[in-house]
């Protein structure tokens, strides 16, 4: 009788949230089965995604051995017993998680508790446990990993393990009196750098490097932090914004013997107010990590007020709040305070942001094109994309109504050009909608890549040739040259997650490696590469009818270029420069040109031919994969010796001959060899 009361109690409560009221409702979860459910999971799941009142899913004590995930879900309070009696647990290494072929190489699911698009989440007297780090058999675990080089990883006890992880929507998230414990690094990972606004009160922390890592705005209150790292105990990413900061007031920090206090990688600023240090803190300030760009745009910006250490105070945290920007005193900083007037927790209240962000009018149309999956088309049908044309609303709508079309690729540079702009256009305009959509397109790139290291034409559209390794037009050479820029923080992309650079430096690794598989041994000497090669054999294959398997004068240029750009290149990155270089020497065409000619008495009123030009050098698109001569092909898919002996359209209308090698060889090449050899004479 009382499960039935409890149940008529629910399907009513879930009625009432269906025709609009604002009745609050509560759900009660425990796992003798003495509540409505066993499992948190199966609560959340029975909510709607939406309500005007805060929805409860009361917890009973026991041990939870689930992972919850919390997606498009606004408004509701997870509310234990009691702290120390609702344990939420789950042994999950990130490296881990990013090896099985399941989690989409992204970190969604990486986590005991993830939320992700759920803004005004409330945690109480919950303790939310990774306990990989504990559970681990020994220090060091080798795992089966596909996406690896070799096929394994080796995973540590102190890797990264998340037990808290939100994703960018999940803001004005709130905490209190939790637990949140693990061994390794990352264990309260609330991410979104833009608009995450995140409240921690009487919390406790437990873990490794960057254990406490909240990006945007963050405030903990009389918070106790245990650290097993002497790398860093908390770090900030406040390069959304600069007025993002993380405030820690009045807590309390004890650790292993020589722990660090913190770090950061990019843009940050940090506010520790009335906090206290047990006798293990290392005598070293926050400190800006060298593996990251640091503070490059508004400064080292790291301020302490009446901070003290067990056994006697360090130098580097006496008080210097006056040297913040607005000078504030400490009692100023309060939560509302520190998110900027946006939001209070301890009343609820809301404001929207002062200003609206400067808009690009070209990057604006990129947002609208963008696929589901993160790329972009190259055409809509038929119909080129083109930016700089006026986007009509009826058009505006009618794209966004077909995000999920799946025509996005990198051919005929899409994608990479749009990420490229909407990182510059960032740069000028400092419009969140710009950082968030490049992120999302090298995202793209990272989850388009093979297994074999290759980069496809199009994806997910695997179809035809779409599918297979595409050098075609420096399709994967731009993809990978973007990464790099991601890996490496330059050309404006210091400005992207930083989560994103372990993953780009990984992609380049498997494109290399892909890369060095390709080139094409022909009679057991290497060559060239083709403009497509099999996504798993890695051998020549065919594209269009006129793109028959061949070895490339123009793909193979930039390939070697990309090639040469590794700064400490390999024995076998060396051989392959130089193995394609001389191969590209002995198929030029010499005393020869390419023009395009006015010619009325062809179909296009044009023609492409190829004349003897004293002292002038060409080479051919394409060459034969025995042979080593050129040809020509027409839309029949036959061989031709002359490109004479094909139809006007495709003469006028591809690209057959060029000079394209001409300044590799000359200077770039040269200048190369003199590079790499000069580290061997020293």
């Amino acid at each position: 009788m009382k499960f039935t009361l409890q149940l008529l109690v629910l399907l009513v409560g879930l009625g009432k949230v269906g025709l609009g009221t604002t009745r609050a409702q509560q759900v009660t979860v425990a796992t003798d089965g003495s509540g409505s459910f066993r499992t948190i999971q199966a609560a959340l799941n029975s909510l709607p995604n939406a309500a005007a009142k805060p929805r409860t899913v009361y917890i009973k004590n026991g041990t939870y051995r689930e992972k919850v995930l919390i997606d498009g879900k606004s408004n509701i309070i997870l509310k234990g017993q009691s702290e120390k009696g609702v344990v939420l647990t789950l042994a999950l290494a990130r490296e881990a998680w990013h090896c099985d072929p399941a989690s989409g190489k992204d970190d969604w699911g990486v986590a005991t508790l993830n939320l992700r698009n759920s803004p005004d989440i409330t945690l109480e007297n919950l303790t939310v446990v990774n306990s990989y780090g504990f559970d681990a058999p020994a220090a060091d675990v080798t795992i089966p990993c596909p996406a690896e080089p070799g096929g394994q990883k080796i995973i540590s006890k102190t890797s990264h393990q998340m037990a808290l992880r939100t994703f960018p929507g999940t803001t004005r998230l709130i905490a209190r009196r939790c637990t949140f414990r693990a061994l390794g690094g990352d264990t309260v990972s609330p991410w979104d750098s833009e608009a995450g606004m995140y409240y921690f009160k009487d919390c406790t922390m437990e873990g490794g490097v960057d254990f406490y890592c909240p990006r945007g705005w963050a405030y903990a209150e009389n918070c106790r932090f245990v650290c097993h790292s002497k790398s860093a105990a908390i770090w900030h990413d406040g390069s959304g914004s600069k007025d993002s900061k993380t405030v820690l007031k009045n807590c309390t920090f004890t650790g292993d013997d020589g722990y660090k206090l913190g770090r950061f990688h990019r843009e940050a600023q940090f506010y520790l107010v009335g906090c206290k240090f047990d006798k293990n803190l290392a005598d070293a300030d926050i400190y800006h990590a060298t593996s990251g760009p640091g503070a490059q745009l508004w400064g080292r910006r790291v301020y302490y007020a009446d901070c003290h250490r067990a056994g006697g105070d360090y130098a580097w945290h006496k008080d210097n709040l006056a040297s913040a920007e607005g000078a504030p005193k400490a009692k100023q900083i309060t939560a509302a305070w520190a998110f900027d007037g946006r939001w209070n927790p301890l009343t609820g209240k809301t404001a929207a942001p002062a200003a609206a962000a400067a808009q690009d009018s070209i990057a604006e149309k990129m947002l609208v094109y963008q696929r589901s999956v993160g790329g972009w088309p190259k055409a809509v049908g038929e119909v080129k994309v083109n930016y700089d044309k006026p986007l009509p609303a009826a058009l505006r709508a009618a794209t966004l109504a077909d995000k999920s079309r799946n025509d996005a690729t990198i051919d005929n540079e899409a994608t990479t050009r749009e990420i490229n702009y909407l990182v510059e256009a960032f740069q000028r305009t400092n419009n969140p909608a710009y950082r968030q959509a490049a992120e999302r397109g090298v995202r793209y790139l990272l989850k388009m890549q093979q297994r074999s290291g290759g980069f496809p034409q199009f994806y997910p559209d695997s179809s035809g040739y779409r599918g297979q390794i595409t050098y075609n037009d420096d399709a994967m050479v731009r993809a990978l040259r973007l990464l790099r820029d991601v890996a490496e923080q330059r050309n404006g992309f210091v400005s992207l997650d930083f989560s994103l650079v372990a993953p780009a430096k990984a992609a380049i690794a498997r494109g290399i490696q892909c890369i060095l598989k390709t080139q094409y041994v022909q009679r057991g000497t290497l060559t060239a590469w083709c403009a497509q090669h099999d996504r798993r054999t890695f051998e020549p294959v065919k594209a269009r009818a006129f793109e028959l398997a061949s070895l490339s004068g123009m793909e193979t240029v930039n390939i070697v270029r990309f090639l040469m750009s590794v700064r400490e290149p390999s024995p076998e990155i060396r051989r392959s420069v130089e193995a394609a270089v001389k191969w590209l020497d002995q198929v030029k065409i010499v005393d020869y040109d390419v023009q395009l000619v006015a010619d009325a008495s062809q179909p296009t009123g044009r023609d492409r031919v190829i004349l003897p030009k004293e002292g002038s050098v060409i080479w051919a698109r394409f060459y034969d994969l025995d042979t080593n001569q050129p040809i020509y092909v027409g839309r029949d898919g036959q061989k031709h010796a002359q490109l004479s002996e094909i139809e006007n359209e495709r003469r006028a209308g591809y690209g057959y001959a060029g000079d394209w090698p001409a300044k590799l060889l000359a200077k770039e090449y040269p200048a190369w060899v003199k590079r790499v050899s000069e580290p061997a004479k020293k």
